[in-house]
């Protein structure tokens, strides 16, 4: 998103591991201890934290990647909310249960694999019907869908 906008950034790693993201500093920025999270030093070190909001927060601030007119910005926004809401969370749990969890639990695996497929399945309609997610323009919520 930084680099299709143009906005120099700088990558602060965050080991998770060592859980750093759970330290009071990094608190400060996400009180949810987890990442992405951004600070904008040209406003003031403002902290945004969570995917989207921070896709929106970049989109206003530069005027680019989503609509100004309410309709097609409307039509973004819903599916940036398809992924976060959905797409983001069934394929993370489908990993997870897939490759992380301590036992093999074939009911969730399935679960979430189904549920990933079918997710896929409404992206490729929308995308059988129209050039990008939010409609003919790339936009945050193609961003945010990418693998």
């Amino acid at each position: 998103m930084l680099e299709e906008l143009g906005i120099p950034y700088t990558v602060h790693p965050i080991n998770l591991d060592k859980l750093e993201q759970k330290q009071e500093w990094f608190l400060k920025i996400n009180p949810n201890g987890r990442i992405p999270a951004i600070i904008d030093k040209d406003n003031e070190d403002f902290t945004v934290f969570e995917s989207g909001a921070i896709l929106i927060y970049l989109a206003e601030k530069t005027g680019k990647l989503l609509p100004k007119d309410p309709k097609e910005k409307s039509t973004v926004i819903q599916w940036l909310m398809f992924q976060m809401g959905g797409v983001g969370p069934m394929q993370g749990q489908a990993g997870v249960f897939l490759k992380y969890a301590p036992e093999k639990i074939p009911f969730a695996i399935n679960r979430y694999q189904n549920e990933t497929k079918r997710l896929y399945s409404v992206l490729d309609r929308r995308l059988s019907d129209s050039k990008f997610l939010g409609g003919k323009d790339l936009s945050i919520a193609d961003i945010a869908t990418w693998p």
